[in-house]
């Protein structure tokens, strides 16, 4: 019992002779990345796929990194009933206002963004990519980009610096930045598991290349820095997709480190 005691008076007096200062001196040497994330709303139907979202953001924190949100000052396409799954008639929001949600409240505007206050560009999946982002929902290959995620992925591509995206939200590179590669998961339905299989066609037929992967896979096109994977373009589980997600979120963080 004495020498407890003697060893208990011990690290008492070694705990006393780290400072506060010190202690918070050294964890301030540890340097955080930044990373930017656009979200497209609140919602799978009309915005932001939720958990998608809410595992990059998990995900990076993670990692060390410092995450800021941006969003398109613009009307949502439509807002759904999440319940129904059938567009609401006669009601209209704003995607910077319904990204706030998902953000705790601190989104600004896209047309703010720039290369030099970040590391990486994340997107996340959900309708909202398809319908607020881009018109892929409507018009396919033909699609058209909001005219601040094109600036966005244009500038961060340009200042050579990594672009991560999930589930449907790889389209807009493929569009934007043709002759890149990219992955939303399976090309075939394979009853039912990949209800959107349809869509890596599309990429295809847009100039870029899509790239077969497993759920928990990540594809990285080096050459573009740019990374992606399936997330919930297949029928999974939610801790599939949040796997999924990191799957992304780990390369990306290795092309940063780059």
């Amino acid at each position: 019992m004495a020498s407890l005691g003697r060893m208990s008076c011990f690290l008492f007096r070694s705990a006393r002779q780290v400072s506060p200062r010190k202690l918070l001196s050294s964890t301030a040497r540890v340097e955080s990345n930044k990373v930017a994330m656009v979200l497209s709303g609140c919602g799978v139907y009309d915005g932001s796929e939720i958990v998608e979202a809410s595992a990059c953001w998990i995900h990076l924190s993670r990692a060390n990194c410092d995450v800021n949100f941006f969003a398109p000052d613009v009307d949502q396409m439509h807002v759904v009933d999440h319940v129904t799954g059938q567009p609401v008639e006669g009601e209209q929001r704003n995607v910077v206002s319904e990204s706030g949600r998902i953000a705790r409240g601190v989104v600004h505007p896209l047309s703010q963004i720039d290369d030099s206050s970040y590391d990486a560009l994340v997107f996340p999946g959900g309708f909202g990519a398809a319908k607020n982002l881009s018109s892929f929902a409507v018009d396919g290959d033909q699609m058209n980009v909001n005219a601040d995620v094109e600036r966005a992925i244009k500038m961060y591509h340009d200042a050579r610096k990594p672009i991560g995206l999930c589930c449907i939200s790889p389209v807009l590179v493929a569009k934007v930045l043709p002759g890149c590669s990219v992955t939303v998961g399976h090309n075939t339905e394979e009853d039912g598991k990949w209800p959107y299989a349809s869509t890596a066609e599309a990429i295809d037929k847009m100039g870029s290349q899509h790239v077969v992967k497993d759920l928990n896979e990540a594809h990285i096109d080096e050459k573009n820095l740019i990374v992606t994977s399936p997330a919930f373009m297949c029928n999974a589980k939610p801790h599939e997709i949040y796997e999924s997600v990191g799957a992304m979120i780990t390369a990306l963080m290795a092309l940063i480190k780059k």
